[in-house]
């Protein structure tokens, strides 16, 4: 086995802010020190990983020294701690208002997937498809500013 360092190209404070908001996640939920397998920058490295390098989660668990189990689990709650950080629409809304905003961008792709099937109760019809694409998948839609620049998702 060869072992090599690597440079992760995420900004140093975007990985302090990870590991902080990870630290306070890990207190609340009364947490010990020492009781995880991984310190919190461990993990918010793992999830900074995944979505800047799309790293694989067996590549990113045996980094971590985790189990690939743990290292999901690390993930979601990596995403979950970040996605808890998001202003909500109407608050993204009332401040572009007050800055002035004119309008704002809309935009938006399916990601499709083959594991989402539900059906609707009163029409029958599957929640999940996309008539437009003729394919299943969830609807992601990004508001920008007047400028094109992502606020909200």
């Amino acid at each position: 086995m060869i072992a090599y360092s690597a440079t992760l190209d995420v900004p140093t404070d975007t990985a302090t802010l990870l590991t902080d908001l990870l630290i306070a996640e890990r207190r609340r939920r009364g947490t010990g020190i020492g009781a995880r397998a991984a310190t919190c920058r461990t993990q918010a490295i793992l999830v900074l990983r995944w979505f800047r390098e799309d790293t694989g989660m067996p590549t990113l668990a045996r980094d971590a020294g985790v189990s690939p189990a743990t290292g999901y689990r690390y993930l979601h709650e990596g995403i979950d701690v970040l996605a808890a950080q998001t202003p909500d629409l109407h608050e993204v809304l009332a401040a572009g208002k007050a800055a002035g905003w004119t309008h704002v961008v809309l935009d938006g792709t399916l990601i499709r997937t083959d594991r989402c099937r539900v059906k609707n109760p009163d029409t029958g019809h599957d929640l999940w498809f996309s008539g437009k694409h003729k394919a299943h998948g969830g609807n992601v839609t990004i508001v920008g500013d007047p400028d094109g620049h992502p606020v909200a998702v």
